[in-house]
């Protein structure tokens, strides 16, 4: 399973806002961790929490959700220690802001979708809510308008822009602001307008 290893960076020393960035399967905290230099995020304190193996869950977010286990509720559980260890800083919720590339935009989207509530803002960079199929009853609470932007390809070799309408679409009725913004054949990265809208949206 996941062990608690949480890369920080930033403002580790009086930061008010703090940002969770979740990397993607294959990658690492260290690599997620700098695209924040392309973010206004200069004042924020940064967490990276870092997945065993460089992966989240083992098979395709696409896939049933019991054969990622135990794998995604351990992904899961780091991400909530994540928010904690944050809070014991003194940073609350509301400045708390979190993004997500590719399986780490997943895992970004499934976290807060399950504890939905007041955030500073959320970014998925390519990916969607997990499962074979969309399980609204593991879904609840009040996003209170959080901004939320969803980017992604249309085609993306891993996912569906289906399941990104999908997701944005039950993110907003859930109370977000949800922005969503789909490049055709864009490929499965991140460009520069992705980046642009995240700092007008998001870290603004």
């Amino acid at each position: 399973m996941h062990q608690e290893q949480i890369l920080y960076a930033g403002n580790t020393v009086d930061a008010n806002s703090a940002l969770i960035m979740i990397h993607g399967r294959g990658a690492s905290a260290e690599d997620i961790l700098s695209l924040s230099e392309n973010l206004n995020v200069q004042q924020y304190l940064l967490a990276a929490p870092q997945a065993t193996s460089n992966s989240w869950y083992p098979k395709s977010f696409l896939a049933p959700q019991r054969e990622n286990e135990p794998w995604l509720s351990s992904a899961l559980d780091l991400v909530h220690i994540t928010v904690q260890r944050i809070i014991t800083r003194g940073i609350t919720e509301k400045n708390i802001y979190f993004l997500g590339f590719s399986q780490g935009a997943c895992l970004t989207l499934e976290y807060v979708a399950r504890n939905a509530k007041r955030y500073g803002g959320v970014v998925a960079f390519t990916g969607g809510l997990i499962g074979d199929q969309i399980n609204k009853t593991l879904y609840a609470g009040d996003f209170e308008m959080t901004p939320v932007f969803f980017g992604s390809s249309n085609p993306d070799m891993h996912v569906p822009v289906e399941r990104v309408h999908d997701s944005a679409d039950i993110f907003k009725k859930m109370g977000a602001d949800t922005t969503e913004k789909i490049y055709p054949n864009l490929g499965h990265t991140i460009n520069q307008d992705e980046i642009n809208k995240a700092n007008t949206l998001i870290f603004k």
